[in-house]
């Protein structure tokens, strides 16, 4: 079963805000077994909008439309979705008591242009809109599933979650689909794939094996297809025990989540503690953390220190070691990495100095240059990179690259 996601709106084209409903949609509907065969943004112009319905229709079984709904001249779906289909207007029931309902809630006057948001097309099964005033609206035309919704992130997933699915699962008979990922550090995409061929190969045509790389790790993703939920389940299963036990300690995870998080959760499991000591990143590692709920079960907290007289008050870094190496150098790093250790207590420590750029670089430690340790447990690696010029993505990778070495020296325990 195939759907695609249209979100209409200038709004979106320019850049003014980010499309986040699309991702979320897929999400959805991929976890009842409808596949995204194509997600498209167009303009809020008639044309451009009826040329995508068109489009869609031969692609898709299911077309998933949000924006352009509101009240104001801009918001052209509703008028549009009419001409597409042929059909007038009819003013329905339900969707005008609740849009009288919201303005009374908030004793405000209903205005004309309020009241039109009633007005639908003579063809569509109105869903009710809980969260705000435009209904959305279902279409069953020529064996085509077209389901129109605000634009607005909370209703439109209040109303995925409430009507949409359950409608799209009395309408259809879906297929099972299962997802197993695996999160590897450390390792290239081409060199886990020719470590992992022959596994590869050997998998069914209903089962597939997707490769997500991003700065310094891969996902890998098994997605099986197929009408016995168990069975399946049993085959990706083994799949992904192969695959573990070839790849060994570079799996981070059996689960899609964050490396900081799957490094958090085996530091709790086992009751350990993790501190910081960073510089270039300016605290970029210690948010990776701090964003996941929970964290204060195994991050103690950390030091941001820039200055030397920082490095060495609240890192125990010796002044002589910072005026003979300078700041990134591998002696401060491990300086620092230890002070983090005997200072803050913890199980673990990782310490990044470097030099971000896009200025500050020298001959001998140009832009990009960053010096990594990690310690705990009587064992410790301290590691010199040469990434880019580009300061953000130094900083990025500075804090996966030393995301992956904690995660091989936990490993190797």
């Amino acid at each position: 079963m195939l759907a695609e996601i249209i979100t209409i709106g200038d709004e979106i084209l320019i850049g003014q805000i980010v499309d986040t409903n699309s991702a979320w949609m897929a999400r959805e509907l991929n976890a009842i077994g409808i596949r995204i065969k194509q997600i498209s943004s167009v303009s809020d112009d008639r044309e451009h909008i009826l040329k995508a319905l068109a489009e869609a229709k031969q692609r898709a079984d299911i077309i998933l439309i949000t924006g352009g709904l509101g009240p104001t001249k801009d918001d052209i779906t509703k008028k549009t979705l009419a001409d597409y289909f042929g059909v007038g207007f009819v003013e329905n029931q339900e969707a005008l008591d609740n849009v009288t309902r919201i303005f009374a809630k908030y004793n405000r006057p209903l205005l004309e242009v309020n009241r039109q948001q009633a007005q639908v097309p003579a063809n569509c099964e109105v869903l009710n809109n809980q969260n705000g005033t435009a209904p959305g609206m279902w279409f069953n035309h020529e064996g085509k599933i077209y389901v129109s919704m605000p634009g607005v992130p909370h209703e439109m997933m209040y109303m995925v979650e409430q009507q949409v699915i359950p409608k799209l699962k009395a309408t259809f008979k879906l297929p099972v689909i299962i997802h197993k990922t695996l999160l590897t550090v450390g390792e290239g995409e081409s060199f886990l794939a020719e470590r992992i061929a022959d596994i590869e190969d050997s998998l069914p045509p209903y089962i597939k094996l997707a490769y997500l790389p991003k700065l310094g790790q891969v996902r890998l993703r098994l997605s099986g297809y197929a009408d016995d939920e168990t069975t399946l389940q049993a085959e990706i299963d083994e799949f992904a025990t192969q695959l573990t036990q070839r790849l060994g300690s570079i799996i981070a995870a059996e689960e899609d989540i964050a490396l900081e998080k799957a490094i958090m959760n085996k530091l709790e499991q086992s009751g350990e503690t993790l501190s910081l000591a960073e510089s270039c990143t300016g605290g970029y590692l210690a948010h990776l953390f701090t964003q996941h709920a929970g964290s204060s079960a195994v991050f103690l907290g950390g030091a941001v220190s820039y200055a030397y007289s920082l490095k060495e008050s609240m890192l125990s870094v010796a002044h002589d070691t910072l005026t003979k190496y300078g700041a990134v150098s591998e002696e401060t790093a491990t300086e620092m990495v230890q002070g983090a250790l005997l200072n803050f207590k913890s199980t673990y420590a990782i310490a990044i100095t470097g030099i971000a750029g896009p200025g500050g670089g020298t001959d001998d430690k140009p832009v990009g240059t960053v010096w990594i340790g990690v310690a705990g447990k009587g064992k410790m690696v301290v590691k010199k990179f040469t990434f880019g010029n580009k300061r953000q993505q130094n900083i990025e990778r500075s804090a996966i690259t030393a995301l992956g070495m904690l995660n091989t020296l936990i490993s190797a325990e």
